[in-house]
């Protein structure tokens, strides 16, 4: 089963400083998603971080960057980006797919969550994470499973419960 996603937003993991995308389903505001209440945290580089916040942000460079080269040459080529799903979740990295279509057919690129959410965001692509991503984030009662039970991994639990939507506008990449 796919679950539709949104990004709900950027935020700054405070030991490390690294950029955290926070996923959410999409219509997660409405009463009839209420069952589908969870998020999907994903450790990212500051690169993509800046690239997703760039376009949620609607701030344009004067020179292409990475993902827009990238959009730029997929639309030259003709190529739709219908959708991009993070599919898998293997030792603590996320996998992710971008599907393509083109004049010749269908086909699907191997890529990063970060990479494949930038693209997605640029092309207003269908953003979807498998069950099985999810099913390995969530235990019984909503709760996330903390792999790492040292006190720094339940302090990292503990924040991510904790995260609010408010929070998510707190932090500028």
């Amino acid at each position: 089963m796919l679950h539709e996603m949104t990004v709900a937003g950027l935020a700054i993991d405070p030991s490390s400083n690294a950029p955290i995308l926070i996923l959410k389903p999409a219509g997660a505001d409405t009463e009839e998603k209420e069952e589908e209440e969870f998020s999907v945290p994903i450790w990212i580089g500051l690169n993509e971080a800046a690239a997703i916040a760039s376009v949620m942000q609607n701030i344009e460079f004067d020179r292409p960057m990475t993902h827009d080269l990238f959009k730029n040459f997929i639309e030259q080529a003709g190529i739709a980006v219908p959708r991009i799903e993070v599919c898998d979740l293997k030792n603590n990295t996320f996998y992710a797919k971008i599907y393509c279509q083109s004049k010749d057919g269908e086909f699907i690129v191997d890529s990063r969550p970060s990479d494949a959410i930038a693209l997605a965001l640029r092309m207003h692509a269908d953003i979807y994470v498998d069950d099985v991503v999810v099913q390995e984030l969530k235990v019984k009662n909503g709760e996330y499973e903390v792999a790492d039970d040292s006190d720094q991994g339940q302090k990292w639990a503990e924040y991510l419960q904790n995260l609010s939507p408010e929070d998510f506008g707190k932090y500028k990449i």
